[in-house]
């Protein structure tokens, strides 16, 4: 297995186009992580305190809409 300092040297004789094709899947992958992540935390009740809270502030009018997106 490589490390972390092997990779990185690696990916820095990378060409351009190379460089965004990884670019692309390291994306995909932290965001396939980082969705299997909040799934666990949710189940798991690690984000209750957290959603009461801004439930609570949301009911207080602590909070406003998303502006909509100009098309």
């Amino acid at each position: 297995m490589s490390t972390v300092m092997e990779i990185e040297k690696a990916i820095e004789k990378l060409p351009t186009d190379e460089l965004f094709e990884l670019t692309h899947w390291i994306s995909s992958r932290f965001s396939d992580a980082w969705d299997r992540q909040i799934e666990v935390d949710i189940r798991s009740g690690r984000l209750d305190d957290v959603a009461a809270e801004a439930l609570l502030e949301h009911r207080a009018g602590g909070s406003r809409e998303f502006p909509m997106d100009e098309q």
